[in-house]
């Protein structure tokens, strides 16, 4: 396992806090030996909650022509029709998956093909699972044309803790299924717009790993 370029940041103002903490506590509470020895224990706590949320683990991941792959870990909200307004503006088969903080950050492309539109939006920080975060929420909107001429949508959503999304890609590119195209920094939701009738091999409440459970086949 590694870490992500995203957290190098991060993880090294986490370790200067920790470093600033102590030596206070050290130098101020000298005498109070348990007090020193509990925020030992919430540094050593904090530091490895922070590694944790920036980890790359190894993994084999699943490919296939006509399959759409996980673009997160985590846990299937919503798997209902529901209208598009952005960019298809017509009713959609929609998947969301809701990650939370103890899982891996990082998003893959679910499908390969050509990036036909990109579009950042700033917005609010509602709760993840709140319906209105889809359309509220800080997020970004990619729609990639299969090689078989399908569009899928997806979209990054930032959640309560998060405050930053990233993205690595852009209208024009062409993307290989399973890497990386973004990464969202402290819990977040990932939604994925299907054309009516797509094969949806997920169950709500079900737990998904990015890059290796298959969410759909396309027709």
């Amino acid at each position: 396992m590694t870490i992500h370029k995203e957290g190098y940041t991060t993880i090294a103002l986490s370790v200067l806090f920790i470093f600033v903490l102590n030596a206070f506590i050290d130098y101020r509470f000298a005498n109070m030996t348990w007090l020193k020895w509990l925020i030992y224990i919430l540094s050593f706590l904090l530091f490895i909650t922070v590694l944790q949320f920036f980890r790359n683990p190894s993994r084999s991941f699943t490919s296939g022509g006509n399959l759409v792959i996980c673009p997160a870990d985590g846990k299937v909200v919503v798997i209902e029709e529901t209208l598009e307004g952005e960019y298809f503006k017509d009713k959609r088969l929609q998947v969301s998956i809701f990650m939370s903080p103890v899982n891996v950050h990082i998003n893959r492309n679910p499908i390969s093909g050509v990036v036909k539109f990109f579009k950042y939006h700033p917005g609010k920080y509602l709760a993840a699972w709140n319906p209105k975060s889809s359309t509220e929420n800080e997020r970004t909107t990619v729609v990639v044309e299969h090689q078989n001429g399908t569009p899928v949508l997806f979209r990054q959503i930032a959640g309560a803790l998060a405050r930053r999304i990233v993205w690595y890609i852009k209208e024009g590119d062409t993307v290989t299924q399973n890497k990386e195209f973004g990464f969202i920094k402290f819990g977040s939701r990932v939604d994925i717009f299907l054309p009516l009738g797509t094969k949806v091999n997920l169950e709500l409440n079900q737990v998904v790993k990015g890059g290796i459970t298959v969410l759909a086949e396309l027709a």
